[in-house]
């Protein structure tokens, strides 16, 4: 076994939902450069075909095709499995990184944005999954089982609401739904992981991120003192989607740059 073999991804087919920005984007350019075919989907169907034709002049031995979904209605979801059966009959690889967040102080948070939040990242993912079941299957193997990579936070992993309430309560619910479908699926050789990112140059963060003054601000408050970079989602989504993460499920891959084992401060150092 080569180190080629292990990440190469050569005639797998992946999803990779709100892939057109952010960490889908950087996945979806991981999944092309390591050889599979990678269907772009998000709301914004134009903007994924733009990410898949910037892809596909990358010279890479994969190939990427973009197109418009919407993982938040139960319509939506129908209309992207829709789409997803008219392009492929199996599917190797789902990403579910589509996601929404809004942020409000504590006693102004409004009723609606909590459900909003809850149907994209957390109904959205599940009921995703469920319809592409059929697909998975036909993909899975002993040898090879079909993945499928969800995409938490740090944010549901330690008590940070920072605002962003609604969206902390969805990832928690993301990690955990991840474990239930890791237990369930295993018979049918898929395997469920998810990462837990950190701060991440994207659209959702801008507000944090777009520039690099705002950016050396934000990682000065990462135990690793930065914030995270595309090859930090690409050797992830490679070893998990790869022959090397094909014995893992379950995970939860803690991509915060140490956010994670963050804790209280030594409480008794004070009186040593």
């Amino acid at each position: 076994m080569t180190p080629d073999n292990l990440f190469s991804l050569n005639g797998k087919t992946a999803l990779v939902t709100g892939g057109a920005t952010g960490i889908g984007r950087m996945a979806a350019e991981a999944l092309v450069r390591a050889g599979a075919r990678v269907l772009i989907a998000s709301r914004k169907g134009a903007d994924c075909a733009a990410v898949a034709d910037a892809l596909n002049a990358l010279d890479a031995p994969g190939r990427a095709e973009g197109f418009a979904g919407d993982v938040g209605s139960e319509a939506g979801i129908d209309a992207l499995v829709s789409e997803v059966n008219t392009r492929t009959q199996r599917l190797d690889i789902l990403m579910n990184n589509a996601g929404v967040s809004w942020g409000a102080p504590l006693g102004q948070f409004p009723y609606d944005a909590w459900d909003k939040v809850m149907s994209v990242n957390v109904t959205g993912v599940f009921h995703l999954t469920q319809k592409l079941l059929p697909l998975l299957i036909k993909s899975g193997s002993n040898d090879d089982p079909a993945r499928v990579v969800n995409v938490g936070s740090v944010m549901g992993e330690v008590p940070m609401g920072d605002g962003a309430y609604s969206y902390s309560a969805s990832k928690a619910a993301v990690i955990h739904l991840t474990k239930i479908l890791a237990k369930e699926l295993s018979p049918h050789r898929i395997t469920v992981n998810a990462l837990a990112p950190g701060p991440f140059v994207s659209r959702m963060t801008a507000f944090a991120t777009a520039d690099e003054d705002k950016r050396e601000k934000v990682g000065k408050s990462v135990p690793l003192g930065r914030v995270g970079r595309d090859e930090d989602i690409a050797g992830s989504m490679l070893f998990l989607c790869g022959r090397g993460g094909s014995y893992v499920t379950g995970a939860v891959i803690p991509v915060s740059g140490g956010i994670n084992v963050l804790t209280g401060g030594n409480i008794f150092a004070e009186a040593m």
